[in-house]
């Protein structure tokens, strides 16, 4: 969910068109479509915004993974016009998450911390598995690099809703998950403020 998700390359070479990379590129999409898809019930099931969050992010990681792969051949005008949705998508779903964590702060919520401890840990390590195939490309173009800046970034925001969740198991409240939530949709609401700007 990191600005660097929706960087522009900046040469025009055809790294990007590596055949490698795109299947790693292609499994990320299909990896991430199905925790969006997962999380996304658990998340509704749990009454959790931190998952639900965390949902978005992973269907704003596919979407940017598809586009990503639609535009790899396209000229760098393409690539740009392709940004801005990326940035548009980011706003929008931080928008959302901060919206629905303040519903939660006034109507009340409560989230399950074991659902959420287990969705999480399967979350993590999809986006652990994720980064690892995309650590060789780490030192490619701009493209390569961001896509796995944001896997490794999304790893740690995993790491951050397990704590949410240690931190509702542990207070009883839910105000952990509620906070972890909006500091997410925080960081995806100024991601693409960056991309905007």
């Amino acid at each position: 969910m990191s600005k660097s998700c929706c960087d522009i390359p900046a040469d025009t070479g055809n790294s990007h068109n590596d055949p490698r990379w795109r299947r790693v590129l292609w499994f990320a999409l299909f990896a991430n479509a199905a925790m969006f898809a997962v999380e996304i019930v658990a998340g509704v099931a749990a009454d959790s915004r931190a998952l639900q969050a965390d949902a978005l992010d992973f269907f704003g990681d596919a979407a940017n993974y598809a586009i990503s792969l639609f535009v790899a051949e396209m000229a760098l005008s393409w690539r740009s016009r392709a940004a801005l949705v990326k940035g548009a998508t980011m706003l929008a779903f931080g928008l959302w998450v901060i919206g629905y964590a303040i519903y939660g702060f006034f109507t009340g919520s409560e989230p399950e911390p074991q659902t959420m401890g287990m969705i999480r840990t399967l979350a993590l390590i999809v986006n652990i598995i994720v980064a690892l195939m995309l650590l060789r490309f780490r030192n490619g173009d701009a493209n390569m690099r961001s896509a796995w800046i944001c896997s490794r970034n999304d790893a740690v925001g995993n790491i951050a809703v397990l704590v949410a969740a240690l931190g509702v198991f542990g207070t009883g409240n839910a105000w952990p998950d509620l906070l972890v939530a909006s500091v997410m949709a925080g960081l995806a609401i100024w991601g693409s403020i960056d991309v905007f700007s």
